[in-house]
Order: C-alpha cells, then structure tokens, then sequence
C-alpha cells in the first residue's frame, strides 16, 4: 500500500474571472513539481466554481511546499485548501 496526498482546493468567488491572469505562473508550478516526480494527477472537478480542484502527490510535504507557493493560493483564487493522507490499496 502506497500514501499519497490529495490537495482540495475550494475556489474563490468568480473563480472564471480571477484565474486566467495567474493561470501561466500556476501552471508552470505544476510542470515543475510534475517534473519533479512530486505530483501524479491534478485537474478540475465539473463545475470548478462549486467543486472546485484536486491534486494528488507523492507526499504530504510536497504538497504542503506547492500550496506555499502556489499563485492561486497567493493570488485569491483559492478560498480554501485542504490536504488529506490517501492510501492506494492496489499499489
């Protein structure tokens, strides 16, 4: 059984508004932490407005060091995060 850890990220109001001009440096946030091997997965829920996002990563620390850092989370397009510990049972 392998651990990961999943972001929550909960969106700001007028998210469609608010996240096109930080979207670049987002974005290459998560190349470089992708490329780092740290985060597996990340994308949108159907209505990113009311469900918001989630990632997932190697570790909790990695995602601890990227929500740090992360333009969405500096910049107000996040209200609100959340991590959770997250065990595969099939890895």
């Amino acid at each position: 059984m392998t651990r990961y850890a999943v972001a929550f990220y909960e969106s700001a109001d007028d998210v469609a508004t608010k996240a096109p001009p930080l979207f670049p440096a987002h974005k290459a946030r998560l190349d470089e932490f992708h490329a780092a091997g740290d985060l597996l997965m990340v994308g949108t829920f159907g209505d990113p407005q009311a469900q918001g996002s989630m990632a997932v990563f190697t570790s909790r620390e990695a995602a601890e060091k990227f929500i740090e850092g992360d333009p969405f989370v500096l910049g107000g397009v996040v209200r609100r995060h959340e991590i959770r510990d997250w065990n595969d049972l099939y890895s």
